[in-house]
């Protein structure tokens, strides 16, 4: 299990890796989006305000993973995964919080306009190469590259291949594929 800090505002949040999923310490996440002196003592107050509120309880959002602690030691900590911190962040009602909840409310509307103009994806993902300060011939063969390989692996589901060829060998596979020859089907079934 890999375990990080992640840094936002100054303050650290501490992070592992768990199934192939970040998670992130909830009262670490609360110490750097609330003024509490007390953040342990915040998220208890925090729950049983959202199930008095809502009826929900947040803690079903969450899992216990080992993660250092300020001692050293590893200590059992409620943690959640990205998606679950979003929904734990909305629920936070400090001022401290606000620009968080805008961001996380605009991406949202982007991402429902995406729905309706799939062109919207595109543009974005080109954006995003491109303030990362790749070149515009990189962005332009990376994402031909991501056509080209949905188109195969579109064409591997028509063909009812099962378990797609790993790397070795590949070439083989994509210009028999290609060619139209369906004798390879069977060796990679």
């Amino acid at each position: 299990m890999e375990t990080k800090i992640a840094v936002f505002r100054g303050k650290n949040i501490r992070k592992t890796l768990h199934d192939g999923e970040w998670y992130f310490s909830i009262v670490d996440i609360i110490a750097a989006l609330t003024d509490s002196e007390n953040p342990r003592d915040y998220w208890y107050r925090m729950k049983q305000r959202e199930k008095k509120a809502s009826g929900i309880e947040l803690s079903t959002f969450c899992r216990q993973l080992k993660l250092e602690s300020a001692d050293g030691k590893k200590y059992k900590t409620e943690v959640v995964n990205t998606e679950n911190a979003f929904r734990i962040i909305q629920s936070i009602p400090s001022p401290k919080a606000e620009p968080f909840k805008r961001w996380l409310a605009k991406v949202g509307y982007e991402r429902v306009k995406e729905i309706e103009d799939p062109e919207l994806a595109t543009q974005r993902t080109r954006e995003l190469y491109r303030a990362k300060g790749y070149s515009d011939d990189w962005i332009e063969k990376r994402m031909r590259g991501i056509a080209i390989r949905a188109d195969l692996t579109d064409e591997w589901k028509n063909r009812d291949v099962k378990v797609f060829p790993t790397c070795v060998g590949m070439n083989r596979h994509t210009e028999s594929i290609a060619a139209g020859n369906r004798s390879l089907r069977g060796s990679v079934d």
